[in-house]
């Protein structure tokens, strides 16, 4: 990519913005990735290089940024998750879909050179194989962040194969992170719960105790966006979304894997509506194909998560309090 070509991240302040927005600054050079957001920043996603206040809706002033940068690839990150897309589906469904398309049209007129989109797990449904899920299987998604995505993925082969638009895409499990406070997914208390371990406080889980959900360490979420984005463009085989796995745990696993490190933690459990949502998602996840086609592998279990985790986690608390 040449440097006059920049990078735009839309929803770069959220969970998986803030860290990608900070790695593609370290590899293309701070003044070459513009972050974008509706909110104001609770990160250093507007202080560490340019920084621009965008509604992915308002796609007259998008196009805007992009001549004015003159962008020439986007990662659109901007979207509302699960849960909170159930409180609120038809403004999920404006955002997530309406976005996506903005975006892909802009790509389409003014040529750009690729573009990441994250589809999800939420893709799958009550129908779909519980365990190992295949690529190509039965998707009958029940929220509405799971039709916006499965809408999307075939959005993207259509603006490909219509257009030429180079999108690329992966369908994430659950993210964990330190860098980012939970933003309304499902898989949410696998973030929270560090926390409250971390504060000494009783964690209520939303979730059942033996609820198995694939899972994936934001370091290996972030490194699975660059490799594919770097991999020749004849290697990507897949223009929906390509499967990719992490680890799969339950609440209660991970509780007591915490444990290990903070041994008087607590947990509790008190599912709520988002229950039925994880029951409806996967267990496991088959992604031979992303490792065939372009060396796909993820480094993190739950066992050396947690270390990382806690150690961040710790750091920035004590950064916080001083």
């Amino acid at each position: 990519m040449s440097l006059k070509e920049k990078i735009l991240v839309t929803g770069a302040c959220g969970q998986i913005g803030s860290t990608l927005t900070r790695e593609l600054r370290k590899i293309y050079g701070e003044a070459n990735v513009v972050a974008t957001d509706i909110v104001t920043p609770r990160s250093d996603c507007n202080q560490s290089g340019p920084f621009e206040h965008l509604d992915v809706l308002d796609k007259t002033h998008f196009k805007e940024i992009v001549d004015q940068y003159r962008i020439g690839q986007i990662y659109h990150l901007a979207a509302m998750l699960s849960a909170k897309g159930e409180e609120k589906p038809l403004l999920a469904w404006k955002l997530n879909m309406d976005g996506l398309l903005n975006v892909l049209e802009i790509a389409r007129e003014h040529k750009l050179n690729e573009i990441f989109w994250p589809s999800s797990i939420a893709v799958f449904g009550d129908h779909s194989p519980k365990d190992n899920t295949p690529q190509r299987t039965i998707m009958d998604p029940n929220t509405v962040y799971g039709i916006s995505k499965i809408a999307g993925e075939s959005w993207c082969d259509y603006y490909f194969r219509k257009y030429g638009v180079d999108v690329r895409s992966v369908r994430f499990p659950g993210l964990i992170g330190y860098d980012a406070l939970p933003g309304g997914g499902t898989t949410d208390y696998a973030v929270d719960i560090y926390h409250k371990a971390l504060d000494g406080e009783i964690y209520t889980c939303f979730l059942s105790e033996n609820t198995f959900l694939p899972m994936m360490y934001m370091p290996d979420a972030i490194r699975a966006i660059i490799e594919i984005m770097h991999a020749d463009a004849s290697d990507i085989k897949i223009r929906t979304s390509y499967n990719i796995n992490g680890m799969s745990f339950s609440p209660s696993q991970l509780a007591s894997e915490i444990r290990k490190h903070i041994p008087d933690f607590v947990i509790q459990y008190n599912p709520d509506y988002r229950q039925k949502i994880a029951d409806s998602w996967p267990g496991s996840i088959d992604d031979h194909e992303a490792q065939d086609d372009w060396g796909w592998k993820a480094e993190f279990d739950i066992e050396n998560m947690t270390i990382d985790m806690l150690k961040h986690l710790k750091v920035m608390k004590r950064e916080h309090a001083s």
